[in-house]
């Protein structure tokens, strides 16, 4: 597990309840806890391929030293991420903040598209109970199936799905970590110069960072044994993860949007159906109105949702919703 000061610690275990003794439907007030989301209608993609999600793992490990931030749970999504942090207010929001900025800054180096994440929204709603603490962080893990990426909720790769509620130590390893680069195992300690080399990062490490292949183990920054304590038991957890639905988070706020097909297959035919209509694959070269012809066809031909479609096809959400 992560290491807490014992002081913060303390904290954290009366701020989130596990101090108060359990009483059936009885809901434990929670303070100081954060959903944090992009707004996944704001770019066509945020991570795409393998490779930027291995980056986008290891950024969370550089990006969280400095702010007084504890992550229970996190996801990434090919065009947008989830974060449910402990900390207050201010320290969480910089945090998130500086993320998105260093996702960016990775976009413009690696694919040249620069300033691709300027303005993009973060969203954030306040955990007030631990009901829904456990519904949303359950909400979370499980986003990626519920997306339509063909992964079981604890084994999805970009999350911290795989953590909780393992042998201690263990994480759920991805098929590409059976291969890792350079010859590297698929467990060991990482010492300065492999450091600042495989995370893109000149701060000099404290300590030697544990690695599952390429990527830090997420266990390093994520404080699964916390969210052990919320849930309590397996079963607990594993009630969590059936009961929560997507209209439960979106009520307090939440963006994500249901997608009737995986958003990879649909990127694919995106770019068949506007080589089809307009002689190209890059929307980018269209117009709004070309943009909006283009949603309503695929909405006929996919019954994907509105939100899956108008972000495909870089609209504005709000301003196209009514029209296709």
């Amino acid at each position: 597990m992560m290491e807490i000061p014992k002081e913060l610690l303390r904290q954290i275990i009366s701020d989130l309840g596990l101090d108060v003794p359990y009483s059936k439907g009885q809901k434990i007030k929670v303070r100081n806890c954060w959903h944090f989301s992009t707004d996944g209608n704001a770019v066509d993609v945020m991570f795409y391929d393998t490779q930027d999600f291995i980056d986008g793992m290891n950024r969370i490990y550089v990006t969280l030293p400095g702010y007084r931030v504890i992550i229970l749970a996190y996801s990434l999504m090919d065009t947008h991420v989830h974060f449910i942090l402990y900390g207050e207010f201010d320290e969480c929001n910089r945090f998130m903040h500086d993320y998105v900025r260093r996702t960016s800054c990775h976009i413009a180096f690696r694919h040249g598209d620069k300033h691709k994440m300027d303005g993009v929204p973060i969203n954030y709603q306040a955990i007030d109970t631990d009901f829904y603490l456990k519904v949303v962080i359950c909400y979370t893990i499980k986003n990626a199936p519920a997306g339509g990426i063909p992964y079981n909720a604890i084994d999805y790769p970009w999350s911290s799905g795989p953590l909780y509620f393992r042998r201690a130590g263990d994480w759920s390893s991805p098929v590409w970590l059976n291969a890792a680069p350079d010859g590297m195992p698929k467990s060991k300690e990482m010492g300065v110069r492999q450091q600042k080399r495989v995370l893109k990062s000149h701060a000099r490490p404290e300590k030697t960072v544990r690695m599952t292949g390429p990527i830090v183990f997420p266990g390093t920054y994520v404080a699964y044994e916390i969210v052990e304590k919320i849930y309590k038991t397996c079963k607990s957890f594993n009630y969590f993860l059936c009961i929560s639905k997507e209209e439960d988070v979106d009520a307090r706020g939440g963006t994500i949007s249901h997608l009737s097909i995986p958003m990879q297959e649909m990127r694919q035919h995106k770019k068949e159906v506007c080589k089809e209509m307009f002689g190209t694959t890059d929307i980018k070269k269209l117009d709004t109105q070309h943009r909006i012809r283009l949603a309503r066809v695929l909405r006929t031909r996919f019954n994907s949702s509105k939100k899956q479609i108008i972000r495909l096809c870089g609209l504005v959400y709000e301003e196209a919703k009514d029209m296709i």
